[in-house]
């Protein structure tokens, strides 16, 4: 049966184990986690040299994955079955028929990474039915900075909205990026504490007045003099900073604005579901929405995909990647 990414912790975690699951998907941090944490902690480390095999995707067939999923466990209750890198198992559905013949006495994972069952099919549905099927999404950009609050909060932190928004930038979607920065942060601070984003620039080296954040928020407001600054700060240290990413960011900042203007609803709680921010940042897009019309941020998205271009390559007529940003960013403020 399909669970939570949650529900399967806590039931791993208290000793509540299915005899089979099936994660899936396309994110691979959640998979990761629960096979993981079945791998470290289903069993008693004196059992695991007996009872626990992990076995690859490449190297085994439905036959192999079989025979040891059968197998008994010696002294002990439990064996652990976990077939990593799954997706390489050829013709896997050929297993559906070994699902019946699953002892409970097994734990029998397949890490199926990148991919999806087709749910039409038999196989899926007979998997959903006997065991645990995890489908693993993608989290959406908007949907990061409230991860990493969500996070911080069960490790015992608090986050201010601005550096948050300041990791969300800097260290994209990558959740296993994320998780290990926050865990290297958390290891320097005290407990039951609100992180800022002097404790960001402080440990992980992101500058709390230079960085995409501050860039979105002084073009918001056309404050020429601070956007420059921050444009020559990127393109002095292009390697953290490149140009693609920095028109990446501000694709999805002026996408939100367009999202602004159209939405008919203005009230702050639909704001922000709607620009998938949180409710402190909508007076922020209330301000730059008073700055720059619906017209305007259309114009903004075609200047930024044309410079999207440029940084690859195309047309730019050597330009170096200096002159390209301040180009970018004075067409932006001025020609919006």
């Amino acid at each position: 049966m399909a669970q939570t990414y949650e529900q399967i912790l806590s039931d791993i975690r208290k000793k509540k184990l299915a005899n089979l699951y099936f994660l899936t998907g396309e994110e691979p941090y959640f998979i990761d986690m629960i096979s993981d944490t079945i791998e470290n902690e289903a069993l008693d480390e004196a059992d695991k040299a007996f009872n626990q095999i992990v076995v690859y995707g490449r190297d085994v067939d439905v036959d192999t994955i079989a025979e040891h999923a059968r197998s008994f466990p010696m002294m002990g209750d439990k064996m652990v079955v976990i077939v990593k890198e799954a997706q390489d198992v050829k013709n896997i559905e050929n297993f559906e028929p070994y699902i019946d013949t699953i002892p409970e006495t097994t734990i029998l994972v397949f890490v199926y990474k990148y991919k999806k069952l087709d749910k039409r099919k038999t196989f899926a549905k007979k998997i959903d039915k006997a065991g645990v099927y995890f489908e693993s999404k993608k989290l959406y950009e908007n949907n990061i900075p409230g991860w990493i609050s969500t996070y911080l909060k069960n490790e015992g932190y608090s986050i201010t909205p601005k550096a948050t928004m300041m990791l969300a930038d800097y260290l994209g979607t990558d959740l296993h990026k994320i998780a290990n920065e926050l865990d290297k942060l958390t290891i320097t601070l005290p407990k039951n504490r609100s992180i800022s984003d002097e404790d960001i620039e402080r440990n992980i080296g992101i500058s709390k007045d230079f960085n995409a954040f501050e860039l979105q928020a002084a073009i918001g407001s056309r404050d020429v003099i601070k956007a420059n600054r921050i444009v020559n700060y990127f393109a002095d240290n292009g390697k953290d900073n490149p140009l693609l990413l920095t028109a990446t960011i501000l694709f999805g900042y002026f996408t939100k604005l367009i999202k602004y203007h159209t939405a008919t609803d203005k009230s702050q709680s639909n704001l922000a579901s709607v620009l998938g921010v949180g409710p402190y940042f909508v007076k922020d897009y209330q301000m730059a929405a008073q700055n720059y019309t619906l017209t305007n941020c259309v114009n903004a998205i075609s200047i930024l995909r044309e410079f999207d271009l440029k940084s690859k390559g195309y047309n730019n007529g050597e330009v170096s990647e200096k002159d390209l940003y301040r180009e970018m960013v004075f067409k932006i403020i001025h020609n919006c």
